[in-house]
């Protein structure tokens, strides 16, 4: 089975980490931003991505199609428009129209998803696909390289960050605006193919024509493995994919080896994914046989998942992150967790999406996801959130989060009215509209200090980041990680810079009240860039709100 997940607002750093070939254009950067408008513009983008995705497969699917005439009027009706209409018309799109119309009257997670986009997102949570293995974004008019990826083909191939990509074979890529999608195709190809790539390298102010075989490429879905101190884990994962369980357990038997005693699972902004993984992730904290989820279709029919006697932490201090933006197949971990008091669940009320989709896919590549159950946590709630009053009204939940302060302060949860369940120790826990945590952390009150913070985790950053290294990537040459760190805490070069930067793209925003939140950003895409994801955790999480409630 398999349950929504979302495609976020793709920051400049989503979009490039770990992603095998990932871009970001810098054109029509905001003008005249203002700062008030952050939250509720990175919410609003993230709840709609979250309905956005979604899938879980039927192994028939013929089993829908009826041969009652009354269920082919639509068909009848489009043929009909088709062959006799008057004018000419585009019958893919009328029928696109017709399908999306016909969903939306059903809830906001059964959708239509056209070829395009169901080519990426397939891509995306299978966790791989085929191609040279670079980072890059479009800078100003050319491919530049951010990052290659560890022992892919173009780091094998010598392809270094900073490079620019002229040509890929007889294909002429600076220059042309080319879409994103053009890009892809003209670098991916089957395992095995080679592809003739030209480079302008900056730093040698050359060109080099250069051979790459093209590869496997991962899309990892586990950000981060690594400690906190000498005895706490942390894991960050950012989607259910195909291969998520298995990172996760890599790292998971990383820290184990390193002697943790405690574990941190951060699923902050994870919109989903499959539920084989958020299952599978469950049974290594959950003893023999007790319920992880079950769901219930509309025939009544419940189907229940119990966890095995394999689990490998099945007894350290446990805590799982979450936040409003947190959906899904989140939510299902983080509610076996909490429902069999296997350890505490610390942060903003999650997202609240307790249906599962089925996926139904045509011959165009196109496919539609359609509600077919709905998920229940081990106590028996439901954790979706109303629907009742329409998509607009669904969507701007998110919004209204901020407008009532429930993201500021505990009390503003609204659990009078929402269902009660008891855990087997005897713990009060809520149904409907997500799950609450045990330990609630708030937004920074401070509105300059959380609009920064939003501005900081938008792709501008990491672009600027990337402009600075372009600019002169050799003041960072051969520097440690710990040496690195000293540099960055002793400059304001960067901070003053930075600020600058934002005056000129039209961001009216003044940083002196948050230098220290903006120097460890700062520093941490940096480390991204020239280190690693782990590099850039080990800095960004040193002042989190959420980790030192946990760690205190």
């Amino acid at each position: 089975m398999r349950l929504e997940r979302s495609e976020q607002a793709k920051q400049f750093h989503n979009l490039s980490r770990f992603v095998g070939m990932s871009n970001k254009n810098n054109e029509n950067l905001p003008m005249k931003i203002n700062p008030k408008y952050f939250p509720i513009l990175l919410s609003g983008a993230l709840a709609f991505g979250i309905i956005l995705g979604g899938w879980l497969n039927f192994s028939n699917q013929n089993q829908f199609f009826s041969k009652n005439n009354s269920k082919n009027k639509l068909n009848k009706l489009l043929d009909f428009i088709d062959n006799e209409y008057v004018d000419q018309v585009n019958a893919d799109t009328i029928t696109n129209r017709a399908i999306n119309t016909i969903l939306a009257q059903l809830d906001p997670h059964s959708v239509y998803i056209p070829p395009s986009e169901q080519a990426q997102v397939a891509e995306t949570m299978r966790g791989e696909f085929v191609g040279i293995g670079v980072n890059f974004y479009m800078y100003k008019d050319s491919l530049a390289i951010i990052k290659t990826i560890e022992n892919g083909p173009s780091e094998k191939a010598g392809i270094q960050s900073g490079d620019r990509i002229l040509y890929a074979n007889k294909t002429k890529l600076y220059g042309r605006k080319l879409p994103t999608d053009s890009l892809f195709s003209k670098l991916k190809g089957k395992e095995g193919s080679e592809i003739w790539v030209t480079i302008y390298r900056k730093s040698e102010n050359k060109k080099l024509n250069i051979k790459i075989k093209r590869g496997v490429i991962p899309i990892k879905s586990v950000d981060a493995a690594l400690l906190l101190n000498p005895t706490t884990g942390y894991i960050k994962i950012n989607r259910f994919a195909e291969s998520t369980f298995d990172e996760f357990k890599t790292g998971l038997t990383q820290l184990k080896e390193k002697g943790i005693k405690s574990l941190v699972i951060d699923l902050r902004d994870n919109g989903g994914g499959y539920l084989e993984q958020a299952v599978a992730i469950a049974d290594e904290f959950l003893a023999d046989q007790q319920l992880i989820v079950f769901t219930k279709d509309k025939n009544g029919k419940t189907e229940k998942t119990i966890a095995t006697k394999t689990g490998s932490f099945e007894s350290g201090k446990l805590f799982v992150l979450i936040n409003e933006n947190s959906a899904s197949a989140s939510e299902i971990l983080a509610g076996a967790i909490q429902d069999n008091d296997r350890g505490t669940i610390v942060g903003r009320r999650s997202f609240g999406k307790g249906l599962v989709q089925s996926e139904m896919n045509f011959d165009d590549g196109s496919a539609v996801r359609l509600t077919v159950a709905r998920y229940y946590t081990p106590t028996g709630r439901s954790i979706q959130k109303p629907y009742t009053k329409g998509n607009e009204d669904y969507l701007k939940e998110a919004e209204l989060r901020f407008k009532t302060g429930e993201l500021y302060h505990k009390d503003s949860i609204k659990t009078p009215n929402s269902p009660k369940f008891k855990t087997p120790k005897g713990k009060i826990v809520y149904g409907g509209g997500g799950i609450v945590p045990d330990v609630f952390v708030p937004l920074e009150l401070e509105s300059s200090k959380e609009h920064a913070a939003y501005l900081l985790q938008t792709g501008i950053l990491g672009q600027f980041v990337f402009e600075q290294l372009d600019h002169n990537r050799n003041v960072f040459k051969g520097l440690a990680f710990e040496q690195f760190k000293v540099k960055m805490e002793q400059t304001d070069l960067y901070f003053k810079a930075f600020q600058k930067h934002l005056f000129k793209i039209g961001i009216e925003m003044k940083l002196d009240s948050n230098k220290a939140l903006v120097k460890r950003y700062l520093a941490a895409e940096f480390a991204r860039q020239l280190f690693d994801e782990n590099k850039f955790y080990e800095i960004v999480l040193k002042k989190d709100a959420m980790i030192d409630g946990v760690l205190k």
